[in-house]
C-alpha cells in the first residue's frame, strides 16, 4: 500500500502525541506504549530534552508519539511537525540524487571523480613514519588509482573527517577548516585537492567527506546549487515541505532544540545554526527536516522508488543501492558495525545475526550526529524515525528503539 499525502497527515498530526491506531499491522500496541513510557521517564529525569517517534508498517503509520520539550529554554512542548537538524541522514537524500544523475546518463558510477572535478585530480595519500629522530611525520604517496563515484558512495573513497579518532590527515583537515560553514562547496573540494588522502581509494571504509564531495558533484554536473536540485528533483516531487537547509523566519518556533549542557559528560551542546542561510550547503550533513517528512523518503524507497503516484529512481536503483558495495572491505573504524555492509548512501544489514541489535537482512539505515535515525526493513515492510536533538545519547537511544520495535512485531 503507498503512502497517501494526506493519510500521512491526518495519521502523523490528528492523532497527536499518542497516536496507536491498533495493530491490525501485525504490532504489538501494548510494547509500544510501554516504548513511550521509558522515553517519557527519562524526559522527566532530565536526560534528554524530548524526541518524535514515527514508526510504519505496511505503508500505515502505527505508532506516532511527541515526548518531551521542543526547546528547554522556552518550554515548549515537543510537537509532531518539530524541525530537527538531521546532520548525516542528508546523505541518503544526496546519494539519491546521484543515482538519479546516474539514471539520465549525466555520469557513471566507475567515473573517477575528477571526472566532473579536477581539483582532486592526482591526489597522493598520506603515509605516518618515523623521521630519523624518532618523531612521526606524513610522507606523501602516489595513489594507486583515482577515486570512483562509487567511492564516494561508500565511503571508500580515501578522503576522512578531521573529527572522528586521531592522525595527521586528521589534523591536517582540522587545520584546513574542511567542516567550516563559511564555505562554498567548490571551496570546499578546492581544499581537498590540496590534502593527502587518508587511504587508498578503494582499499578503507572510512567515514568520511565523500557525500559533501558528491554535493559538489551535483552541482558541477547539473549546474544548480544544490539546494535547488534536491528541491527540484526530490523534496518538491515528494512533498518534504519542510525539508531543506535552512529554516524560514516563520518557522523558528518549530526548531527543535538541545539542553545547554550535555547532562552526561557536562559539556556545553553546539549544534549547526539552522536559522538563517549558510554558504556551505554540505550534502554530507547540512539538511534540516521533520519525521513527517524523512517518513515520506523512507517511503518512497520502501516502495521501490515511487511515492503517491511520483517516481523518485527505479526498483532496481533502490535495490542496487540497498545491497551491500563492500565485500570485505573495511576500516578501523568502521562505524555500521558487525552484521553490516554498506550500500550507496546507507548502512545494509548481510545478517540476521552478528549485531548487537535485530534486524532483518536488507534492512538499511543511518543517523545523524544531532540524535536522528533511520531504517526501512523491507523484509518487515517497516519503517522506523526516531528524532531528537541530543548528541551524547544518540547510540544509546538507537539501540533502544530498534529493540522495542522489534519486540513488538507479532
Amino acid at each position: 500500500m503507498i503512502l497517501k499525502t494526506a493519510a500521512v497527515a491526518a495519521a502523523l498530526f490528528t492523532l497527536g502525541c499518542a497516536g496507536v491506531p491498533g495493530n491490525s499491522n501485525g504490532v504489538s500496541e501494548a510494547r509500544l506504549r510501554q516504548m513511550g513510557e521509558q522515553v517519557r521517564a527519562d524526559v522527566e529525569t532530565g536526560r534528554i530534552p524530548g524526541a518524535v517517534i514515527v514508526v510504519a508498517r505496511n505503508g500505515n503509520p502505527v505508532y506516532t508519539e511527541a515526548i518531551g520539550v521542543l526547546d528547554p529554554k522556552s518550554g515548549a512542548p515537543m510537537r509532531m511537525d518539530a524541525i530537527f537538524r538531521v546532520y548525516s541522514m542528508t546523505k541518503p537524500i544526496v546519494s539519491v540524487g546521484i543515482m538519479m544523475l546516474v539514471e539520465e546518463g549525466r555520469l557513471q558510477l566507475a567515473d573517477p571523480a575528477s571526472k566532473y572535478l579536477p581539483e582532486l585530480k592526482g591526489l597522493k595519500v598520506g603515509v605516518e613514519k618515523k623521521d630519523a629522530s624518532g618523531r612521526t611525520v606524513l610522507e606523501e604517496v602516489p595513489a594507486q588509482r583515482e577515486m570512483t563515484v562509487q567511492d564516494l558512495l561508500r565511503h571508500t573513497s580515501g578522503l576522512t573527517y578531521g573529527v572522528f579518532g586521531k592522525s595527521l590527515v586528521k589534523d591536517a583537515y582540522n587545520s584546513s577548516k574542511m567542516l567550516s560553514d563559511d564555505q562554498s562547496n567548490a571551496e570546499m573540494v578546492a581544499k581537498l585537492g590540496k590534502l593527502p588522502l587518508a587511504y587508498q581509494p578503494g582499499t578503507t571504509w572510512d567515514y568520511s567527506m565523500s557525500t559533501d564531495v558528491l554535493g559538489a558533484l551535483i552541482e558541477r554536473v547539473s549546474g544548480r546549487t544544490l539546494d535547488a536540485f534536491l528541491s527540484q528533483k526530490i523534496l518538491m516531487p515528494l512533498g518534504m515541505k519542510d525539508t531543506g537547509f535552512w529554516v524560514e523566519p516563520s518557522q523558528h518556533g518549530r526548531i527543535a532544540e538541545p539542553f545547554a549542557v550535555d547532562p552526561d559528560s557536562k559539556q556545553a551542546v553546539t549544534l549547526t545554526n539552522v536559522h538563517q542561510p549558510r554558504r556551505w550547503l554540505s550534502g554530507g550533513g547540512g539538511m534540516v527536516s521533520t519525521a513527517s517528512d524523512y517518513l515520506r523518503f523512507s517511503q518512497m524507497l520502501l516502495n521501490g522508488g515511487a511515492l503517491d503516484g511520483v517516481r523518485i529512481v527505479s526498483r532496481k536503483t533502490v535495490e542496487y543501492m540497498a545491497s551491500d558495495h563492500l565485500g570485505l572491505i573495511r576500516g578501523p573504524a568502521y562505524a555500521p558495525g558487525p552484521g553490516y555492509g554498506f550500500g550507496l548512501g546507507f548502512a545494509v544489514r548481510t545478517a540476521a545475526g552478528q549485531s548487537a541489535v535485530p534486524g532483518s537482512p536488507g534492512e538499511h539505515n543511518w543517523g545523524g550526529f544531532g540524535g536522528t535515525a533511520f531504517w526501512i526493513d523491507p523484509q518487515e515492510k517497516l519503517i522506523a524515525i526516531w528524532m531528537m536533538q541530543a548528541p551524547n545519547q544518540r547510540t544509546y537511544y538507537r539501540a533502544l528503539f530498534r529493540n522495542y520495535v522489534y519486540s513488538a512485531l507479532d
